[in-house]
């Protein structure tokens, strides 16, 4: 008995650091240090819900407790414990009535927070949202600004204190836009567009990426997102209209195949000929894809045609 005591208290004690250890790196948590709104709402469902989940957690350890100490048996004597449960009514009642009201109490902010979401930020509503469509091919954002006729790779600069409305679509696989600092995610996929509002009210660069696996360029799959001044936003527009060169199809064709690339920037948007957030994007997508195919495959027999069946080249 004393070794099982022994044993317990032993987890006891591991059970405790590692939820001392877990609380002390909330701080270092993105998610629970928003940056703007949309950001703070979420943190503050989450913690609603950890909270209320831990007082669950609480009433029934206690409630274990007391029936372990109440009803133990002793050296000298033995336990009485005659429950009455079947067809107890009292009983039943509560233990039907004490979830619906836990589901309920979870429930309600949750949907409540889900639908406000849905929506731009109410703290800038006397502006209108940044329209900013988010296009990932593998594995690589576009981030195109129709109203500025500008269009970047793999980062992106937004105004503080304004919502943006992100306008998600892929060129191929799905993905998913998240910004710890800015909000959740919201998955990116072909062939159709997805809305996603968020909102910096401070300045600063924020960490972007690709929330969902999707192949092995899925961890470098990332961006750095600049929030500040209206002023310095219309700065930078300024400045990438006037020194960026043009989108060509070409060369967004070539950007659509699969690797990594490295930051650019153009003073024009692939939006003048196709949105892949639309089934024709979709089909476009399609198209280019196996054009590269084809491609490969061309080369592929042009070598193997070259050098024979043998791998020696042949004959002249």
């Amino acid at each position: 008995m004393r070794h099982r005591m022994r044993h317990l208290n032993k987890w006891a004690i591991f059970g405790l650091i590692g939820l001392i250890l877990l609380l002390s790196g909330c701080s270092e948590l993105t998610v629970m240090d928003p940056k703007g709104p949309v950001a703070e709402s979420q943190r503050d469902l989450i913690l609603y819900a950890l909270i209320f989940m831990l007082g669950i957690v609480a009433v029934v350890f206690s409630l274990f407790i007391f029936m372990v100490v109440k009803y133990r048996d002793k050296p000298n004597r033995k336990a009485e414990y005659k429950p009455e449960l079947h067809g107890n009514k009292a009983i039943e009642t509560i233990w039907t009535i004490v979830p619906v009201m836990i589901v309920t109490a979870l429930s309600i902010p949750t949907i409540s927070t889900l639908f406000d979401l849905e929506e731009p930020p109410a703290s800038s509503n006397d502006q209108d949202p940044l329209v900013i469509h988010a296009t990932t091919a593998d594995w690589k954002w576009f981030f195109s600004y129709p109203e500025q006729d500008i269009e970047t790779v793999n980062y992106l600069h937004i105004p503080t204190d304004r919502a943006i409305e992100f306008r998600l679509s892929s060129a191929d696989s799905m993905t998913a836009l998240w910004i710890p600092a800015l909000g959740g995610q919201k998955y990116n996929m072909a062939g159709m567009e997805n809305i996603l509002y968020l909102q910096a009210d401070e300045t600063g660069v924020y960490q972007g990426r690709n929330s969902n696996f999707n192949g092995e360029g899925f961890a470098e799959q990332t961006f750095k997102v600049h929030a500040e001044s209206s002023s310095d936003f219309q700065d930078w527009v300024a400045s990438t209209q006037n020194s960026a060169p043009e989108l060509t199809q070409e060369k967004y064709d070539s950007l659509l195949e699969p690797g990594l690339t490295d930051t650019m920037a153009f003073s024009s948007t692939h939006l003048e000929w196709v949105d892949h957030g639309t089934k024709d994007g979709m089909t476009y997508s399609i198209e280019r894809h196996r054009e590269a195919f084809n491609e490969q495959l061309h080369l592929k027999n042009g070598k193997d045609h070259e050098h024979g069946p043998s791998g020696k080249e042949g004959e002249q």
